[in-house]
């Protein structure tokens, strides 16, 4: 004999199933029918079709079969058995002329909710060839009376198995059914909350785009006004001005970004002339130029080009010290190609993405695309590339 080792549950470790639920909660049910059933319906048959011998015996038969009925649920094979044991005592002892099957319907029935249909079709095969046997030699009834009674109960027991199989079929199907629209909706619930989780990212990008992109221009501003506040006051005043006009520009962009998430709006392509005007304003040349027709750019692909210069430029404003920076931007049918390119210092050691950077980079992958950020011939380079789906 083996033992489980410690720690380890013998069988399976799972519950049942839902459809199995709901088909033990439907024997449940039945159990108590049953037996209610056949204490009331083997009288009523035994009568009908004058199987009786005598009336006194039909009572206790009844009783018996529903008192085995109640242990349908957990024991369906043991009551059938008992139940067919039962009325050939009673036949056996020429108590009753007939009714050797049909008065265990409700084990039969039990059987068959329980999934064992198959042993249900064998004992009663097996109990119909029984009592056609013993009709026909120990009782010596006619071939004709055999045929009729044997003929009759053989169609019962297989309307009554046919009838079962039918109900724990569909209450199977109709639990399965039920069982994947509550997964189906489990599912979707997981991916509205996934989605969510993505919106929360990709707002926190655009604020970071918005606002790293402003103070970055800003500073600048700054800085000049106060290296000239003493010497130059004008010019002090007007890069105040600008730095005010920047200001203003990141409240818009900010309302923009509360559009998104409003009304789905994103930032058009048109508004990158805009966002270079910015630039220049903080003392940066800028040049851009575009190859090819806008007009098809989808919006999630015109947000992440509009993301990626902005970006770029705003890494270009802080970080690498250059005079002058050339974006340009290629479209065609299937594909928008951004390169952003400085003269800044060329950096000899490894470049580390920082938070921009690995922003720009996802939010292109996001989209089927690539995009490469690193020293260039004469400074820094930017290029992305995003397929536009057909």
């Amino acid at each position: 004999m083996r033992v489980p080792s410690p720690g380890r549950r013998a069988g399976p470790q799972h519950g049942p199933s839902v459809p199995g639920m709901t088909i033990d909660l439907a024997t449940k049910r039945f159990t108590g029918a049953a037996a209610v059933l056949t204490l009331v319906g083997v009288p009523a048959g035994l009568a009908i079709t004058g199987g009786h011998v005598d009336g006194v015996f039909t009572g206790p038969l009844a009783g018996t079969l529903a008192l085995l009925a109640l242990g349908i649920r957990r024991w369906p094979r043991t009551v059938l058995v008992l139940s067919l044991l039962v009325l050939l005592g009673q036949r056996g002892a020429f108590l009753l002329d007939a009714g050797g099957v049909w008065p265990a319907t409700a084990a039969f029935a039990g059987v068959v909710l329980a999934g064992r249909t198959r042993f249900a079709i064998v004992t009663g095969a097996v109990a119909l060839l029984y009592w056609t046997v013993w009709d026909a030699t120990v009782a010596q009834q006619s071939s004709d009376w055999v045929l009729a009674h044997s003929g009759g109960e053989a169609l019962w027991l297989a309307a009554v198995l046919a009838g079962v199989t039918a109900y724990r079929s569909s209450s199977l199907w109709r639990a399965e059914v039920a069982h994947r629209i509550t997964q189906d909706e489990r599912q979707r619930e997981v991916e509205a909350r996934r989605r969510r989780a993505e919106e929360r990212v990709e707002i926190a990008r655009d604020l970071h785009d918005v606002v790293s992109h402003t103070l970055a221009v800003v500073g600048v501003h700054l800085n000049v006004a106060i290296d000239a506040f003493d010497a130059e006051p004008e010019e002090a005043r007007a890069s105040l001005k600008l730095a005010q006009d920047v200001r203003n520009q990141a409240m818009t962009d900010l309302k923009a970004l509360v559009g998104v998430l409003r009304e789905g709006e994103v930032p058009a392509l048109a508004s990158l002339s805009g966002l270079v005007d910015q630039v220049r304003a903080a003392g940066l040349e800028v040049s851009l130029t575009e190859f090819g027709d806008p007009v098809e750019v989808p919006a999630p692909v015109a947000t992440a080009v509009y993301r990626v210069v902005q970006e770029s430029l705003t890494n270009t404003v802080r970080h690498a010290g250059a005079s002058r920076a050339v974006v340009t931007l290629r479209y065609s049918p299937t594909r928008v190609v951004v390169d952003v390119q400085d003269n800044g210092d060329a950096v000899p050691e490894p470049v580390v993405d920082g938070h921009g950077i690995a922003g720009m980079r996802e939010r292109v992958a996001a989209l089927g695309g690539a995009l490469t950020a690193g020293p260039g011939r004469n400074g820094f380079t930017v290029r992305a590339g995003i397929p536009i789906p057909e």
